[in-house]
């Protein structure tokens, strides 16, 4: 089982840009695929990005693509979401979520972080 803690959420204004991380514990961190989730209240969770284990492939929700960008560094056991050219409609909460595999459906992922809030201003 791999424990996530998100870090790096924050209040900033339409167009700006935020760097959110997520440490990884637990010995498969580098072995799982990683993913970015992101929920408003009263919506479901929705898929933002995920990064394979190798971090070779990566894969982007379409109102996200260009805009951000998942990393990861697996000496470090941490996974990140460079967010640039934010608008109001980024604001959510956002979560980390590790492996199995990837896919855009939440509940198929097996471990999730506690989420971090990140509010865009116009």
């Amino acid at each position: 089982q791999v424990q996530l803690v998100e870090s790096g959420g924050g209040l900033v204004q339409a167009g700006g840009s935020l760097r959110l991380s997520c440490a990884a514990s637990g010995r498969t961190f580098s072995r799982d695929p990683m993913g970015w989730f992101r929920q408003c209240p009263g919506k479901e969770r929705e898929f933002v990005a995920a990064i394979s284990w190798s971090g070779d492939s990566t894969y982007y929700a379409d109102s996200v693509k260009g805009r951000f960008t998942i990393s990861r560094d697996n000496a470090k056991n941490t996974v990140y979401l460079q967010m640039n050219s934010l608008k109001p409609e980024d604001t959510a909460v956002y979560y980390c979520a590790a492996g199995p595999d990837v896919t855009v459906v939440a509940a198929y992922w097996r471990s999730w972080g506690q989420g971090t809030q990140v509010t865009v201003s116009s």
